[in-house]
């Protein structure tokens, strides 16, 4: 097999994702766990907080030291409460589909799975599910679907988020969609752009090119250049947030590590601009999926490392659990780095409202079946400030703007303000009288912590708010 050559700023995967610099930087990286010294150093330089490089980070993966284990959990939570602080914000999954033309094997979606019942929801069926979601209290949205050109073209897409920001309901409207959907061309990225979406999301599965292979064996998602070529073309076509992930458990995660660190170099140093998010998914039972089968299932003491150790080396990003995850991982997943999670999730196709499907229509099983209300009270009770801003979008803080802000870590003078002004809104509009009650107590803390005109306007603005039901962000 020919070696390719590696180059960060190519925007060929073969270059800037070569299996060989790959699997050179995990032997360097694996030899360098085992030297303490050299870890001590990574460590006092991970406590600037100012990124670790790929073979930094998979060195302290690999690590087997106590101690250093010990300071990278304790230096994830100083940097996540130094870039983010205690606010965690909240979305959820909308699946608008689950007709598929690909093979993934790892996926119920696949074309082969012919007991899995198929649906696409009408622009009628959208807007039920849209004021089932606004009546929980949700503000934000990722839309999901599976990739087939007949059942799901980007017409269908765009009409769907135009369906989505058109509704305006007494319980208010979704302020941001962001976008999960297959790999396409620069021109349909453009057109995501002029829909006015948030973040487009897209997982790369594994990053390995044979395993990806053998994983995704027909279908246009087979094509490992073009999936991992997407975020290029997307950043190219206008959108300016996007979000990484790969599937843990497909592959080798210190293979994944390496590769999903490297992508995120790739990309800021390219354009400018790193993942806005990256989300960290594990392979998790569904229809026809036994996870037994995959032998790099992940453990949690060693996923919750990676996400304290994206926490480090990527600081200004954002880190998202959803829903795929028990209660107990996600509280601790929490302190360690994660931003963004899902709450009140459903996973099938109309499974918010009364026109709901079957589970069998379910991409994956949720192991947090908690409502909304229960998870804000839940974020609250462990000091968490429940948060449904959208405001960056809106004020159009995106890519190397939003990226500025936050790598100078001035997104909290933003973001605090914010987090109590849609937590209030939601208390004043969703919440149960338990939630209220607690939330109240929240708020009162959180603005003690805070002095001076800042406070008084903050003030000025919950007032406002209770007043006339408008929120006016930072």
């Amino acid at each position: 097999m020919l070696m390719k050559k590696y180059d960060l700023l190519s925007n060929k995967a073969e270059n800037f994702m070569a299996n060989n610099e790959i699997e050179k930087n995990l032997s360097t990286a694996l030899s360098l766990s085992k030297n303490e010294a050299y870890l001590k150093e990574v460590i006092e330089k991970a406590r600037q907080a100012k990124g670790l490089s790929p073979i930094e980070a998979t060195s302290l993966l690999l690590s087997n030291f106590e101690m250093i284990n010990q300071s990278i959990l304790e230096i994830a939570q100083t940097i996540k409460e130094d870039y983010y602080g205690n606010r965690i914000v909240l979305f959820a999954p909308l699946y608008l589909s689950n007709y598929c033309v690909n093979s993934c094997t790892y996926c119920p979606y696949h074309i082969s799975n012919k007991t899995m019942p198929r649906k696409k929801m009408t622009q009628t069926e959208i807007k039920q599910e849209i004021y089932a979601l606004l009546e929980m209290g949700h503000k934000r949205l990722a839309l999901e679907l599976g990739e087939d050109p007949v059942h799901n073209p980007i017409s269908y897409v765009l009409e769907s988020i135009e369906t989505i920001y058109s509704i305006i309901h007494s319980s208010g409207e979704i302020r941001r969609v962001n976008v999960n959907i297959a790999a396409t061309s620069a021109e349909n990225y453009k057109l995501l752009q002029q829909a006015e979406i948030g973040t487009y999301i897209l997982f790369q599965e594994t990053y390995n090119q044979k395993n990806y292979e053998l994983l995704h064996p027909r279908g246009p998602k087979s094509d490992y250049a073009y999936h991992t070529e997407a975020m290029d073309r997307a950043i190219t076509g206008g959108l300016e947030d996007v979000g990484l992930g790969v599937l843990f458990g497909l592959h080798n995660y210190a293979y994944e590590f390496m590769g999903l660190l490297m992508h995120s170099l790739h990309l800021e140093k390219t354009y400018g601009i790193g993942p806005h998010t990256i989300s960290v998914p594990r392979l998790c039972p569904a229809d026809g999926i036994d996870v037994n089968s995959f032998s790099n299932a992940l453990p949690d003491d060693i996923f919750l490392k990676i996400i304290a150790l994206l926490r480090i080396s990527i600081p200004y990003t954002g880190l998202i659990i959803s829903t795929r995850e028990k209660s107990l991982v996600r509280e601790k997943a929490l302190s360690l780095g994660i931003s963004q999670i899902s709450g009140g999730s459903k996973t099938t196709v109309g499974g918010y409202s009364v026109y709901s499907n079957p589970k069998d229509t379910a991409q994956f099983d949720i192991s947090d079946n908690r409502t909304l209300d229960e998870i804000v009270y839940w974020l609250m009770k462990n000091g968490h400030i429940p948060s449904f801003c959208t405001s960056c979008y809106g004020k159009h803080r995106q890519g190397e703007d939003f990226m500025k802000i936050c790598k100078s870590k001035q997104i909290s003078q933003f973001c605090t303000p914010n987090a109590l002004l849609t937590l209030q809104e939601y208390l004043n509009n969703y919440a149960s009288k338990e939630t209220k009650d607690l939330g109240i107590e929240l708020l009162k803390k959180e603005l003690q912590k805070i002095s001076g005109v800042r406070k008084t306007i903050i003030e000025n603005r919950l007032k406002h708010l209770n007043q006339t039901g408008n929120v006016v962000f930072f």
